[in-house]
């Protein structure tokens, strides 16, 4: 790979490495303004604009995972099955269970906190990729640092009860109230699991730091564009998770995820859409490329996001984009295997 960006240092810096920062200023910007206030309705669905609009772009960032399995030939020939057969089982299931549809609202809660963290993770192992260190190297210390990083402040932050209320599906679908014991226990115990997780985050940056003292003897070549990558997705997630409340956090931290992997998509597929499209020989095919690729994505967003949740067929759909995406996403970005 050549330089040290993955695609140009302007498109990096706004897609990439300050897309936490451009987070946190629309967030500011919008709080306590009508946007963030005040409910409209639109299609019957009454949110205010702000969370309609963060609502419809993480759904669209779910579906747009497509563009890489489905729609990159290579990909897809290499996980047919897991592509086709596995979203068709995972439907029929939510469909037929109460309780398999339950396990799966609460699975991509978490799945997603995951998954955002080793969004970040990926992006760094590209930047560790483009300076010529092995694609091994440091592995499971980034792994760690990103869990941390985005993790950390959820669970000793003030919007960790607002997050173990997914275990409600669960209650209902038990009929019991065991699934309330624990948003209760941690909101009990908030103070203290603030300081234990602020704790193990300074005891594991300080293992980070020292491991990649190590690594550096050893032939490591720092990369700058990693290292302020996780210094703006530190910051972020430190003040949104741990100081916000759960709606300004959960705008600020699934923009900046949403719009990085807008970024990644369409830094790694442009060329084979427009050949998908048959548009490469065309002079204006990328631009009409890009607004097929947002406008298929928007509308799924926007119907997802507005869809009666009530309708079974509609959330059990939903759900299976949300999993299929996080699942995908493991192994459709390696960097092991040069798929990046």
């Amino acid at each position: 790979m050549k330089g040290p960006y993955i695609a140009g240092r302007a498109y990096d810096a706004v897609m990439f490495i300050g897309a936490p920062l451009l987070a946190l200023g629309i967030g500011a910007l919008i709080s306590g303004t009508p946007l963030a206030d005040q409910e409209i309705a639109l299609w019957g669905h009454e949110e205010t604009a702000t969370q309609i609009f963060i609502g419809a772009f993480i759904m669209a960032h779910l579906v747009l995972v497509g563009a890489r399995s489905h729609l990159n030939a290579a990909i897809f020939a290499r996980h047919r099955w897991r592509f086709v057969a596995a979203p068709l089982a995972v439907m029929g299931l939510l469909c037929a269970s109460e309780w398999a549809l339950a396990i799966a609202m609460v699975v991509v809660v978490w799945w997603d906190v995951v998954h955002s963290s080793l969004q970040t993770f990926g992006l760094g192992r590209i930047y560790d990729a483009r300076r010529g260190n092995p694609p091994a190297l440091g592995r499971r210390l980034d792994i760690g640092l990103n869990l941390v990083l985005y993790m950390g402040p959820l669970l000793g932050g003030v919007t960790l009860v607002e997050h173990l209320d997914a275990l409600g599906a669960l209650d209902e679908a038990a009929g019991a109230a065991i699934f309330e014991v624990v948003p209760v226990y941690a909101a009990a115990h908030q103070g203290a699991l603030a300081w234990a997780f602020g704790a193990l985050g300074l005891v594991y940056l300080i293992v980070y730091v020292l491991g990649y003292l190590r690594l550096r003897r050893r032939g490591y070549s720092v990369s700058p564009q990693k290292v302020a990558l996780l210094a703006t997705t530190g910051a972020c997630s430190l003040y949104s998770w741990g100081f916000n409340s759960l709606g300004e956090a959960f705008f600020i931290m699934n923009f900046f995820h949403a719009w990085q992997y807008f970024g990644i998509v369409w830094w790694s597929e442009r060329g084979n859409l427009r050949r998908r499209l048959r548009l490469e020989r065309r002079a204006w095919g990328e631009a009409a490329a890009l607004l097929l690729l947002l406008s298929v994505a928007g509308a799924y967003g926007l119907w997802a996001e507005v869809v009666d949740s009530e309708v079974r067929v509609a959330l059990s759909a939903t759900l299976v984009v949300s999993l299929m995406h996080f699942w995908y996403d493991g192994f459709i970005w390696s960097v092991r295997r040069r798929d990046v």
